[in-house]
């Protein structure tokens, strides 16, 4: 399977596979739009959990999906 992604959403996806797991607002706020279409291209996987176990309030975190056969990226 090809996925078709722009320059960008790869310069987005290498920022996110390069940092992990991240929050969603510590990634540069030019790289969000490219979320979503990341997400539906299932390459990267947005969950909410807290960040530290006594607080009340969920932050939004992404990170890649790893997939043994993943297809090719271009």
């Amino acid at each position: 399977m090809l996925i078709k992604i722009t320059k960008f959403e790869k310069k987005t996806y290498s920022y996110i596979k390069e940092q992990g797991e991240v929050k969603v607002s510590n990634i540069p706020k030019m790289m969000w739009g490219a979320i979503p279409n990341l997400k539906n291209a299932g390459l990267v996987k947005t969950y909410k959990k807290t960040t530290t176990p006594w607080a009340s309030k969920k932050h939004t975190f992404v990170k890649i999906v790893e997939q043994v056969n993943h297809g090719n990226v271009t």
